[in-house]
């Protein structure tokens, strides 16, 4: 084979070598004057293995630190090596570059540059893979009209609702007549419920409800000189008839949500219902956690602030007024956008698995397109590096709504056997197991 040839076949094999491989250093940007190459001359393109050199150079330098023999000159090492007579003499060459500070250390293997372009692939995939589609653009716009055009952050048309009463009644002025005790607090120390709980300051620990169930456990006796009609008149949650009507708008709030959106109107009318009574729970949770400041425990309503100690005067106990209290605490600290928190929504909705659901592969297919909205809104709209973490424990919250949604339904019944006629029907149709009534 002729020197020229082999020229050539060398260049074609540098110039295969330079393709899809990002320089260990950066390089000369156009704004910069052109600077020469450390070893030939040529205009150089950036630094590589600590020296600044041409491509050619670089090029070189990677494959004369490969080779199994050793390079000698012809020429006592006298070659001067420029642009034109660089391919003259490789010991020479060689010899120059380590001489600018080229380090062979710097040089990666056949495997190690293979692995590299690999690696560079794979993160330009998953940079394509990570861009919200048009599709999921507008679901999460159809989502947040859909949300803002049903919940009112102020709650403003809380004011129709019955007063609060967050007076305590004495054990003396009624009776018991559930089969399993509940527990009273004393008293609240205002009615705006401002102030702070335990776990405002430690929000690790389960709630300050515990150690405030605790105060007034048991069966309440009745003093001998009150009749029984009195007692059976006595409101014994005062604060239920005012959150059993907050409660009521928001149900109705989240069916116009719900049938706002396309993917739900498709479905039959029995799966509407069937979603409906397994989401709604979980929906108001999400919702409430919008308005829940975690500084000082409290639901920041509009005009009324609400505290743990109003469920407690409602009649809920603490096996799901603990958890309730944990999870308010958890879902806020993950510092949500209102994307997120919409996408949520819709993804509670949208669960194949509720009782009742006859088309459970229409409504997974839609579930699984909102979960993998959710993934993508977050790989591209988050930075940091807990970003990975948010949507594992965000699907985590999921978990832990369902089980609170069980209980949740059976204490509406137990309160309902308690104090009759003040919790509205539509509540008690989304708490009951027949999946053949409609909203």
């Amino acid at each position: 084979m002729s020197k020229t040839t082999g020229d050539g076949v060398q260049l074609i094999c540098e110039m295969f070598t330079m393709q899809n491989e990002e320089d260990e250093e950066g390089k000369v940007t156009e704004d910069e004057e052109p600077r020469a190459c450390g070893v030939c001359g040529d205009r150089a393109k950036g630094y590589h293995f600590n020296a600044l050199t041409c491509e050619g150079c670089k090029g070189f330098f990677r494959r004369a630190t490969q080779r199994s023999s050793k390079l000698r000159c012809p020429l006592f090492s006298r070659c001067v090596i420029t642009k034109d007579t660089r391919r003259s003499c490789q010991a020479c060459r060689f010899r120059k570059c380590q001489a600018i500070g080229m380090r062979t250390e710097m040089v990666m293997s056949e495997k190690e540059v293979l692995e590299r372009r690999i690696r560079i692939k794979k993160k330009k995939m998953h940079n394509v893979s990570t861009q919200l589609s048009s599709q999921q653009e507008t679901v999460i716009q159809e989502l947040l009209s859909s949300h803002r055009s049903t919940f009112d952050s102020g709650f403003s048309r809380s004011s129709g609702c019955r007063p609060m009463d967050r007076n305590i009644l004495s054990g003396s002025e009624y009776k018991q007549s559930a089969s399993e005790p509940f527990h009273l607090l004393t008293s609240c120390p205002t009615n705006t419920c401002t102030t702070a709980s335990k776990s405002a300051a430690d929000p690790t620990a389960s709630s300050s409800a515990s150690s405030l169930f605790s105060s007034h456990c048991g069966y309440l006796e009745t003093q001998e000189n009150h009749k029984e009609d009195e007692v059976k008149n006595t409101c014994v949650f005062t604060a239920l008839p005012h959150l059993a009507d907050v409660t009521t708008y928001m149900i109705q709030d989240i069916i116009s949500f719900s049938k706002s959106l396309k993917d739900f109107r498709s479905l039959p009318i029995g799966d509407q219902i069937s979603l409906l009574k397994g989401a709604m729970f979980e929906i108001m949770q999400i919702r409430f956690n919008m308005v829940f400041n975690s500084r000082t425990s409290n639901w920041e309503c509009g005009r009324i602030t609400y505290c743990i100690d109003d469920a407690v005067r409602a009649g809920f106990q603490p096996l799901l007024l603990e958890p309730v209290f944990k999870f308010h605490h958890t879902l806020r600290q993950l510092d949500l956008q209102e994307e997120e928190y919409v996408l949520m929504q819709a993804m509670s909705l949208f669960s194949p698995d509720r009782p009742g659901v006859q088309q459970h592969s229409v409504i997974d297919k839609v579930h699984e397109n909102l979960a993998l909205t959710l993934k993508t809104y977050i790989d591209c709209k988050r930075t940091g590096p807990k970003k990975h973490l948010l949507y594992p424990k965000v699907i985590a919250c999921f978990t832990e709504m369902r089980t609170m949604t069980e209980e949740y339904s059976k204490q509406i019944l137990q309160i309902q056997d308690i104090q009759p006629d003040t919790i509205s029907p539509l509540i008690m149709e989304v708490v009951s197991k027949d999946t053949c009534d409609g909203f």
